[in-house]
């Protein structure tokens, strides 16, 4: 096997694993406003995300920026806990109220600028592991490529499966959007409390 496929393959599963729960409860909340219809708007996101976490792999893989790990595993479920407070406050919020619709233009910019900024923090936490297997290489950048890839190849199977499982829900079970939104959105948030109070006791 080649060092591109080694390390894709590392990439894939260290998303795609349900040890990494941090970065899939993230990305199912993410998700949680959206139904299968609303796939452009999904991969808007999801690719605003890679950007971001793309952008700090790299410079933190390569040593160029260096943040305490602590710091950055508290961080990532503020990252799910501010996403989810968004998603209560969009369910929380009149469907007849003109005042209250924004123009399409910031409907996609906004959780798009967000994601980006997460994703950012989330790349820091993908680097940590990177590094490890790196050890004292200098400039992995093939590694680092196939590692991304890997990864992003992950992400995309785990946000297929949540807008199928939200579609199953909602078709197969008649349940309704918005308490689909308000389930997945209290479930990450709880995950994400107990992952935070961990974290501080853990210091």
């Amino acid at each position: 096997m080649s060092v591109f496929q080694t390390y894709l393959q590392l990439g894939f599963f260290h998303i795609f694993n349900l040890r990494a729960y941090d970065h899939l409860v993230f990305l199912l909340a993410l998700c949680a406003p959206y139904v299968l219809r609303d796939w452009r708007r999904v991969v808007a996101l999801v690719t605003s995300f890679t950007l971001g976490h793309s952008l700090t792999l790299a410079l933190a893989t390569l040593g160029i920026v260096t943040f305490p790990a602590a710091v950055i595993e508290a961080l990532i479920p503020v990252t799910i806990l501010l996403t989810c407070v968004a998603n209560l406050r969009q369910a929380g919020r009149t469907e007849h109220s003109p005042a209250r619709r924004q123009p399409e233009s910031v409907l996609w910019a906004l959780p798009n600028l967000l994601a980006a900024v997460f994703g950012l923090i989330h790349g820091l936490g993908f680097s940590n592991y990177l590094r490890e297997l790196l050890g004292q290489q200098s400039r992995p950048v093939l590694e680092l490529l196939a590692f991304n890839v890997g990864v992003e190849i992950g992400q995309l199977l785990i946000v297929s499966l949540i807008l199928l499982l939200g579609f199953a829900v909602l078709r197969g079970f008649g349940a309704a959007r918005r308490d689909w939104l308000l389930v997945v959105s209290g479930a990450a948030a709880g995950i994400a409390t107990i992952l935070l109070l961990n974290q501080f006791t853990a210091t």
